[in-house]
């Protein structure tokens, strides 16, 4: 898959990095990094093309394609990542030049992102026959059927999954592995922070870690959502660590069952 990245501002310098997965992207950790994301692979090969827009752009931009610049690469997927409404708007035509087959637009500020002009936007590349989602927040993207776009859901980003480890009397977190990392890559670094800490507050832990990695959500109520995206940003990765909470229970039941069944069989 071929990914071209367009973008403003930090979470898609965020995606970027943990995309390429390069050595200093995650410095949350400070002295004690254990270089956790060591064995993850890089997809750095897969991006083609990256383009920052600025973010002193005027309120409206009348011509766009002033500001799209020349010579975009072909791609499969382009990543519009905290672009300009008016740029967004645009999409359709940098689909064309580049021939993608699908775009992926999240939404972080519905102010900067607006629900109408990613409706629109939904609409015109869908006639093209052009796959499009734009998740609100990028985390919570998830397969839909879409091939392009489960495509880069299977490479490990969308909405997390993590695979928990837990004490036998499961009081406290030994371990979290990342399966499905959020796009910005905070899933590694809560994973990180849950390990060796008390299950009963999970929730603290969780929430300090997602503030201070930090999220790149707007703390602005969304009129869609009835929340901020932040906060929905933070119940999806709670939710996430509660799946694999519960995953965790059974399969800590299964093995006590086990170990029950082998101590009260007869000795051969």
């Amino acid at each position: 898959m071929r990914i071209l990245v367009l973008y403003t501002g930090e979470l898609g310098k965020k995606v970027i990095h943990n995309l390429i997965n390069s050595s200093n992207f995650c410095v949350s950790c400070g002295e004690l990094c254990n270089r956790c994301r060591q064995a993850r692979k890089s997809y750095a090969k897969m991006i083609v093309g990256i383009h920052e827009f600025p973010e002193d752009l005027p309120a409206f931009i009348e011509e766009p394609e002033q500001y799209i610049p020349a010579g975009l690469p072909e791609c499969d997927l382009i990543l519009a990542i905290g672009i300009h409404a008016d740029l967004l708007a645009a999409l359709p035509d940098v689909v064309k030049k580049t021939k993608a087959k699908a775009v992926i637009a999240p939404a972080e500020d519905s102010k900067k992102t607006p629900a109408g002009v990613l409706e629109q936007l939904r609409k015109e590349l869908e006639s093209m026959g052009v796959e499009f989602e734009g998740p609100k927040p990028f985390c919570s993207l998830e397969k839909t059927g879409k091939p392009i776009i489960d495509s880069f859901v299977d490479l490990g980003f969308g909405k997390p999954v993590l695979r928990i480890e837990t004490s036998p009397d499961g009081k406290m977190f030994i371990g979290a592995g990342v399966i499905r990392d959020a796009p910005c890559g905070s899933t590694w670094f809560v994973a990180k922070k849950l390990g060796w800490t008390d299950m009963p507050g999970y929730k603290e832990t969780i929430s300090g870690a997602h503030h201070s990695y930090p999220c790149t959500g707007s703390m602005d109520k969304d009129p869609q959502i009835g929340d901020t995206i932040l906060h929905k940003a933070g119940y999806i990765i709670r939710e996430a660590v509660e799946d694999g909470m519960e995953c965790a229970k059974k399969e800590n039941d299964r093995q006590s069952a086990v170990r029950g069944d082998e101590a009260s069989s007869p000795s051969s």
